[in-house]
């Protein structure tokens, strides 16, 4: 099952419309739909929004069935390509772990190809961690711009506007979002400074 009739699947399970989802999240229905009908596929900001709007982990739109143990990502799950997901900003990810459920934290794998990425800046809930591994790149968080290397990081609040610009031919990095659980929302609760 793909990523957008999971959506549309959980979406109408809750008995909630694609006007009232799509306003939560600050876009147009006609995203929504476009994402549910699989003519367009969100970057990972994007899929922030929906999971947070519908309450659920971004795990439970990337995949179909989860577990609650330990998770081994061999090397050989992200050389291969067919589960990379390919966002319609320019980017790919694979996402760690993405069958484990209730996670505090999203890891993913990202890669960018100068030329390619739509410039196009990205906020959502939590925070955000970054650490380069090949290549270099421009990262701009809010009004500040760093230029990152192999081995350099970010740490900082994605709710500040962020953006990135391929340097090199292409860019390599582990990005770590934090996720607020469907609990802590349910009950206003603020345990993570979310």
């Amino acid at each position: 099952m793909s990523i957008g009739n999971r959506i549309r699947l959980i979406r109408k399970e809750q008995k909630r419309t694609q006007e009232e989802i799509a306003n939560h999240c600050g876009f147009t229905k006609s995203l929504l739909s476009k994402i549910e009908n699989g003519q367009s596929t969100p970057p990972v900001s994007t899929l922030i929004k929906i999971a947070g709007a519908l309450g659920v982990r971004v795990s439970d739109l990337i995949e179909e069935e989860s577990i609650q143990s330990t998770v081994f990502n061999s090397s050989e799950n992200y050389r291969d390509r067919s589960k990379w997901i390919r966002t319609d900003k320019g980017y790919s990810f694979f996402a760690f772990a993405s069958e484990r459920r209730d996670k505090l934290i999203q890891p993913y794998l990202i890669t960018a190809k100068r030329g390619e990425v739509r410039q196009h800046g990205f906020t959502h809930e939590g925070e955000e961690f970054i650490y380069m591994i090949s290549g270099e790149m421009n990262y701009k968080v809010g009004p500040t711009q760093y230029t990152l290397h192999p081995g350099d990081s970010l740490y900082f609040n994605s709710l500040e506007e962020h953006l990135l610009y391929p340097i090199s031919d292409e860019v390599t990095y582990i990005a770590i979002f934090t996720q607020k659980s469907s609990d802590n929302k349910k009950n206003g609760s603020d345990e993570q400074g979310q």
